[in-house]
């Protein structure tokens, strides 16, 4: 995918190599990092410090191989991140403080 077939790596929708095995459409249960995740862009979007366009552009600015790396909630999480440095609400200093790194 990419340039050289019109597509954006994140547009997988009918590309054969991620037809290989059947859509389980079943409920699937969240774990507690999912419904934080989820709650967070809630509360985010409650103050109007993110709207779920803004979640969905970082998403999709996820580089590829990050992309396809990250579960569904970590793309989520690592657009709220980028989205929160953009603005202006975190810095790196405090992000970094808050994820145990230096």
């Amino acid at each position: 995918m990419g340039k050289e077939s019109g597509r954006a790596h994140h547009d997988l929708g009918g590309v054969a190599k991620y037809m290989c095995d059947p859509v389980d459409t079943g409920p699937h249960e969240l774990t507690d990092f999912d419904r934080e995740v989820d709650a967070l862009r809630q509360l985010l979007s409650a103050k109007q410090l993110m709207t779920v366009d803004e979640l969905r552009r970082g998403i999709e600015a996820i580089p590829e191989a990050e992309y396809h790396r990250l579960s569904y909630y970590q793309r989520w999480i690592r657009s709220i991140a980028d989205n929160l440095l953009r603005r202006g609400v975190l810095t790196e200093a405090e992000l970094r403080a808050a994820m145990g790194t230096p």
